[in-house]
């Protein structure tokens, strides 16, 4: 308790300790008590006061604050150095990440370096490898010139020395059959000489025999004439008939031909024959109208084309009907287009026969083409409806005279071709479909009437088609019975179209229409036949591939 009072030293307390020294004589070792007796002596004084308890309080009260600041400080320090020992962590951790990153960039470049260096060292170890490689194959090459050259000059010294020894032998020969020859030329005279003689006397003999056999066989036929009356009537009527077989069997077999057979050019006709005939499909066709009410039924095409393609067959149909000469058509345009679909409708909307041949079956015909183009004509002048004939792939058979390659039979073919078409017929009419009619020869461009050319649908076009196909594949509509009612279309609407729409572009008519059986066949593999948006994405996306494959093969054959 005594140390917590405060020690201050005054001057009169200094002066008291000195007298104090000074009276007691005080000599020690430099303790000076002075301090202590002052201690006790105030502490006699506070505890005789009555306010001691109080200053004891106070006391304490302000021992407690210098307490609880020491501590505050002491916090304070504490916070300070753990904020100094944060901030050196955080200072060794970017200088640790300053140096891993140092490390990985030096290794990134070590790694580059060591990665640059193998790829020199495998680019030039592989240009050795060629180089290598090339004088070998250089060596092998020198060595097989080498090798044929030494066995060509062989064979060359082997074909002298064979040359030389058949002269020799051959000269050997001749010489060995002269010699025999003049040894013995006076005895193979005599012998054939002898067997000259002997084979006149003989021939002499049965020619004296022969005549007069013959000369009594003439005395007595000549004799008697009735029997030469009867031999020469005989001999008349045996030679009137086999001729008249002949001639009757030959004009009956073109006849029944024409008439009752189809030419072998023809691929596919409606025209009917007794050979042909199937009841079924022939009481199908008196029951059911035979003159379509819209040559463009099903077909789907431009607007201008479709107006111009109406023309046509509204002149074809009365063309017939007024006994008037019959306009030939030229139809190009891209593969798939319709060409075809057209022409048979057309036929079939002017109350016309049909028949379709390929160009490509001719020049296989040989010597035979120009009998078969001559049998096709006139098989057709004996429709009595009228004909139309359909000429498939034509550039492959009516291309120009001129080129090289073609042969003297299909040159016979096409000659004949033109006498056939040369003058307008009433009797059939000629559709000619090309790709490429470029090729054709101007004689044949001066037989066409009318050309029309097939483009590739556009959006719109497109969009029909589609529905129309959809429909018919689908049995949605009124289309031909494809069994495909079991189908679920679950989610494809108008959108899915819309988007198939544009995917499609480029498209023929054909390839849309192989796209909807692909989607047909895509939903019966699915479980209950569902076609649903993903699959219809999917098998079109498959479409456009193969499409654009194609036509990387067509331009690489370009």
């Amino acid at each position: 308790m005594l140390g917590i009072f405060s020690t201050k030293k005054t001057p009169g307390d200094q002066a008291m300790r000195t007298a104090t020294k000074e009276e007691r004589g005080y000599s020690g070792s430099g303790f000076d008590p002075t301090g202590l007796e002052r201690a006790a002596k105030a502490a006699r004084e506070i505890d005789a006061s009555t306010n001691a308890a109080l200053a004891f309080d106070v006391i304490l009260q302000h021992e407690t604050t210098k307490q609880l600041e020491h501590e505050t400080r002491q916090a304070a320090y504490e916070m300070q150095s753990r904020k100094y020992e944060i901030e050196r962590i955080k200072d060794e951790g970017d200088e640790a990440r300053q140096t891993l990153a140092a490390q990985t960039e030096h290794a990134n470049r070590q790694a580059k370096h060591a990665d640059d260096l193998e790829r020199q060292r495998c680019a030039a170890q592989l240009g050795a490898q060629r180089e290598a490689r090339e004088a070998e194959l250089r060596r092998l090459e020198e060595s097989v010139r080498r090798q044929e050259e030494l066995r060509r000059k062989t064979l060359h010294f082997e074909a002298e020395l064979r040359a030389k020894t058949e002269l020799k032998r051959a000269e050997a020969e001749a010489q060995a059959r002269a010699q025999s020859e003049r040894d013995n030329h006076d005895l193979s005279l005599e012998r054939m000489r002898a067997e000259m003689r002997e084979r006149r006397e003989t021939l002499l003999q049965s020619i004296s025999a022969g005549f007069s056999s013959l000369g009594n066989g003439a005395k007595v036929f000549l004799g008697d004439r009735q029997q030469m009356t009867n031999a020469v009537a005989m001999t008349s009527c045996l030679a009137l008939g086999v001729y008249g077989a002949r001639i009757l069997a030959t004009v009956s077999g073109n006849y029944l031909a024409t008439q009752l057979g189809k030419p072998s050019l023809v691929r596919e006709t409606s025209r009917r024959s007794p050979l042909t005939f199937r009841p079924l499909a022939h009481i199908l066709q008196i029951t059911q109208p035979s003159v379509r009410t819209d040559a463009l039924d099903r077909v789907i095409l431009e607007s201008c084309l479709e107006k111009r393609l109406r023309q046509i067959s509204t002149s074809t149909k009365h063309t017939k009907t007024n006994s008037a000469p019959f306009r030939h058509v030229l139809l190009h345009g891209p593969p798939g287009t319709g060409k075809t679909m057209f022409a048979k409708q057309l036929a079939a909307h002017s109350g016309l026969d049909y028949a379709i041949l390929t160009g490509g079956d001719v020049a296989p015909l040989g010597r035979d083409a120009v009998a078969e183009i001559h049998k096709l004509f006139d098989w057709a002048k004996n429709s009595r409806k009228g004909l139309l004939l359909f000429i498939d792939e034509a550039d492959a058979f009516l291309r120009k005279r001129t080129t090289e390659t073609i042969s003297e039979d299909l040159r016979n073919a096409f000659n004949a071709f033109l006498y056939r078409t040369g003058e307008p017929s009433s009797d059939f009419m000629l559709v000619y479909a090309s790709n490429a009619p470029q090729e054709f020869d101007w004689a044949i461009n001066d037989r066409i009437d009318e050309i029309v050319e097939f483009t590739l649908p556009t959006d719109q076009e497109r969009e029909r088609m589609l529905a129309q196909y959809v429909d018919e594949y689908f049995g949605q509509g009124q289309g031909r019975s494809t069994g495909s009612s079991h189908v679920v279309m679950n989610g494809v609407g108008d959108t899915h179209l819309k988007s198939a729409v544009a995917a499609t572009k480029g498209f023929s008519g054909r390839e849309i229409q192989k796209l909807v059986i692909a989607w047909q066949a895509a939903a019966f593999c699915c479980k209950d036949a569902v076609f649903t948006p993903s699959t219809m994405q999917d098998v079109l996306n498959t479409h456009v591939t193969q499409r654009n494959v194609k036509a990387n093969w067509n331009a690489q054959d370009d």
